[in-house]
């Protein structure tokens, strides 16, 4: 079975960041973390002008968390440091001082669509149906909702967050503006991706510097907002319900 891997290669001055995990790219801490510092380390990088999150493999973008971790979960502080995984990577997705292309091939779930969210422009194929599905589990999408509902709006946020068993379409998803253009197979996408990116890096990076943070002003209390919102979850993930639902994954 392939590992799970953080890789980065820069092509014409874009650099492109990809995470990898055997099971349907779900994210454990460890990756997490690597995938958060890449980016920041990727924001300090005078060779990068634009940045392009992506994941390995052909269906889908990103599972969510991982699920072993989040049953061995046994105590509150410990549940908290499992959520901040999520919530490390899109607050330094929201510091990074350069443009983040979103990448998204497939379905994404969970935590997967606050990655999404949590670009500056996001594209994707038609396969790419998304999924708020933590309900399901006794929990909510608490860190990753204020991403989501800065790209999809309250109305909508709470849509997908409620009915959690339903995958929503990609189209529904670029109606909606989490997604900018959605391709009709993942070779049209990457052509776009290179295209745009490329295109973006003849911009004078000052500018697309001091535009990121206007599109981003109002988000300065994430850290903290992130964090308590992981405390949440971390508490809830102890319930009795939580406990009984996660006993038909292992």
């Amino acid at each position: 079975m392939a590992e799970a891997y953080v890789k980065q290669t820069i092509e014409n001055e874009v650099g492109y960041i990809e995470f990898f995990h055997p099971a349907h790219n779900s994210l454990p801490g460890d990756i997490l973390a690597e995938l958060a510092q890449t980016i920041t380390d990727a924001g300090k990088n005078d060779a990068i002008k634009v940045i392009v999150l992506k994941s390995g493999g052909d269906r889908t973008f990103c599972a969510g968390a991982s699920f072993n971790e989040l049953i061995n979960i046994n105590d509150e502080a410990t549940g908290k440091i499992f959520f901040s995984g999520f919530a490390n990577v899109i607050n330094a997705m929201r510091k990074c001082p350069k443009f983040i292309i979103g990448r998204v091939q497939g379905k994404t779930v969970g935590g997967g669509v606050g990655l999404a969210s949590a670009t500056d422009y996001c594209m994707a194929t038609k396969f790419a149906a998304i999924k708020l599905s933590e309900l399901n589990v006794g929990i909510g999408p608490f860190v990753v909702g204020p991403a989501v509902e800065r790209k999809l709006g309250l109305s909508e946020m709470s849509q997908i967050a409620i009915d959690a068993n339903s995958f929503y379409p990609a189209e529904w998803a670029k109606q909606k503006g989490l997604f900018t253009q959605v391709f009709e197979s993942t070779d049209k996408l990457d052509e776009g991706i290179k295209t745009f990116a490329e295109n973006l890096c003849n911009y004078n990076t000052e500018a697309m510097k001091e535009m990121k943070q206007m599109f981003w002003k109002g988000t300065e209390d994430w850290d903290t907002l992130l964090a308590e919102r992981a405390a949440i979850s971390g508490r809830l993930v102890l319930s009795d319900f939580t406990k009984e639902t996660l006993k038909r994954f292992k």
